[in-house]
């Protein structure tokens, strides 16, 4: 992988970073990253800001803008989203929901048969983290407090979601359908709504 690419890797898992931690955790010198990210912002891939700092000079911070998405999605985005206006214009809104729910029952019967194994939360938290990175999500999974985190860094049918919301609403659905037994679950950040990534809260059942 190019350094590039492991950068934008970087701050599609990470957020914003400075050019030092970059660095660090790629175990080059601070100047040579400020050049590939000067490389990228000429791309537009990436933009930066100044953040106050406690003492001295600002801190300069790095993010990706929407246009750094073409690095991650391999979907047809566009055909994805022509062909849900087709199935809308032919079958009407009853038609597409017919779609949703059918590819929510096929999805549920996979992870269920996925999860199987796995006998607790953690375990099957873990699997299900397996399984989103698998199909393109950048999945991982957090505890804080006693309450886990399921947090998924990249959106590969964003285009659709984004031309048909239901598609998110059903995503969600699956989770708690998938994890009804051990917790409640609720989505705290949406990438359709603006956020870098989709984060579900996950609150087991027995504390």
């Amino acid at each position: 992988m190019k350094t590039s690419d492991k950068i934008l890797q970087m701050l599609k898992t990470q957020g914003e970073l400075t050019a030092k931690v970059i660095a660090t955790e790629l175990g080059l010198t601070t100047m040579g990253v400020r050049q590939h990210l000067q490389s990228l912002e000429d791309n537009s891939d990436v933009v930066f800001e100044d953040k106050k700092a406690t003492r001295g000079r600002p801190t300069r911070y790095w993010s990706l803008t929407a246009k750094s998405n073409s690095h991650f999605s391999d979907r047809h985005e566009e055909l994805t989203v022509q062909l849900i206006d087709s199935v809308k214009t032919i079958f009407g809104d009853q038609g597409l929901e017919q779609l949703i729910a059918h590819r929510e029952d096929a999805s549920f019967k996979l992870y269920q048969a996925a999860l199987a194994d796995a006998k607790d939360l953690p375990a099957k938290l873990a699997a299900l983290a397996k399984l989103r990175t698998e199909e393109g999500y950048m999945a991982s999974v957090e505890r804080t407090d006693g309450v886990y985190w399921l947090l998924e860094n990249h959106c590969p049918i964003c285009a659709a979601a984004s031309s048909c919301l239901n598609f998110c609403r059903s995503e969600l659905q699956l989770f708690q359908n998938l994890l009804q037994q051990d917790a409640s679950i609720s989505r705290e950040e949406h990438i359709i709504e603006g956020a870098r990534r989709c984060a579900y809260k996950i609150v087991p059942l027995n504390g």
